[in-house]
């Protein structure tokens, strides 16, 4: 049998790929191994390249209208995926998940208004508050043996103290791997329903969830108060479609769907592409077995990782990773922050994310990236031992 990543493992070098042929730039470092961003170094679905294949043989690419078959298609996906039902009337699109972030924050927040992320968190959240003048809160996650879970006091009290007015959701979370409970949910949306506070949840993540976890999605989470949820995902981090500019806002509310769309009326005319398009309409329909070889590579590249860092760092804590494809890693037992850049690009010679990024008290770890050869893990982890070890 071929294995996933013989099959569609791509070098991407010289493909003006930001995360190989812009680590140079972003880091600045020469030689190192990426393995930063959340994208994934694997060609798409073949029915998925043959489909954009017909359409760019087609030839005219003028305007285009969302077809019947791409809201079923959606349906669909969520139903049978993740058990939930979805109705076309909540769908709306735009270019990305951060760019939904900004747009909803914009729309349904003030300026100097609160809104509270959970940290760590991926670092494009502050960016949404910080950069629409939006006053931001942080709730710190906290380690309960050797799992994070959410400090719902702490939640709870600043949310009265700054009048938070909207909180924005990282289900699974990134960076620290967490596939929430339908107890935490409840936890989280009941104190949200108590102080009005709208709750955006990112699901971006959703189809990456490790074997035992089961993901819910907020909008299948019984009696949740649908007057103040709005779920934002998209197939760009399932199926590697990030630059074809194509996500989704899910706004089950009558009101809150009226406001949004007087609001975007004046921000975007045309929020759909259609390669973006095609290309999720096609995942959806013909990607669920290349997903689950995909999710099989990605736990094999974590147990891989996980054991010969055990076997030759013992003392580095690794967080399990219920899901997203990025696994969350404690280096504090070989190495102080202010080492943290010299280690990881000078001797490691590796490209992660620094857990500063992503909030405070972090500055000792670093996310990695698994979806990718397995040799690129082995590579890492010999680079990081040799690293660590002097």
């Amino acid at each position: 049998m071929t294995n996933f990543y013989d099959k569609y493992y791509v070098d991407r070098h010289q493909t003006d790929s930001l995360k190989w042929d812009g680590v140079t730039e972003r880091f600045g470092s020469e030689g190192l191994l990426p393995l930063w961003v959340a994208d994934m170094d694997f060609k798409i679905p073949e029915e998925v390249q043959n489909k954009m294949i017909e359409r760019i043989n087609h030839g005219v690419f003028g305007y285009s209208v969302v077809p019947d078959s791409y809201y079923q298609a959606v349906k669909s996906w969520q139903k049978n995926q993740h058990n939930v039902e979805v109705e076309k009337d909540w769908l709306r699109f735009t270019t990305g998940v951060v760019n939904s972030l900004h747009y909803l924050i914009q729309c349904f927040t003030k300026e100097q208004e609160a809104v509270m992320i959970f940290s760590p968190v991926y670092y494009p959240f502050y960016n949404v508050v910080n950069d629409n003048k939006r006053k931001l809160v942080t709730s710190d996650l906290v380690i309960n043996k050797g799992r994070y879970e959410i400090n719902y006091e702490e939640m709870e009290e600043k949310i009265k103290k700054e009048n938070v007015k909207a909180l924005i959701f990282c289900s699974p979370h990134n960076p620290v791997g967490r596939v929430w409970t339908v107890e935490e949910l409840n936890i989280v949306s009941d104190i949200c329903h108590k102080y009005d506070v709208l709750l955006i949840s990112d699901e971006i993540h959703q189809d990456f969830v490790a074997k035992g976890h089961t993901f819910t999605s907020y909008l299948g989470v019984e009696g949740v108060d649908f007057d103040k949820l709005i779920v934002v995902n998209a197939a760009s981090k399932s199926f590697n479609l990030a630059s074809l500019l194509h996500s989704h806002i899910f706004i089950p509310s009558t009101d809150l769907r009226a406001s949004y769309d007087e609001f975007i009326k004046t921000i975007i005319n045309n929020p759909t592409s259609l390669m973006g398009v095609i290309a999720t309409q096609t995942s959806y329909e013909y990607g669920k077995q290349w997903l689950s070889e995909l999710n099989m590579t990605i736990d094999g590249n974590f147990k891989l990782m996980k054991t010969r860092l055990n076997e030759l760092l013992p003392e580095v804590i690794v967080y399990e990773k219920q899901g997203t494809y990025l696994s969350w890693i404690d280096l504090s037992a070989y190495i102080t922050q202010d080492k943290m850049k010299e280690v990881m690009q000078e001797k490691a010679k590796i490209a992660i994310d620094y857990g500063e990024w992503f909030g405070k008290n972090t500055g000792t770890f670093i996310r990695i990236n698994l979806a990718t050869h397995p040799k690129n893990i082995e590579l890492a982890v010999t680079g990081l031992e040799k690293a660590l070890k002097n």
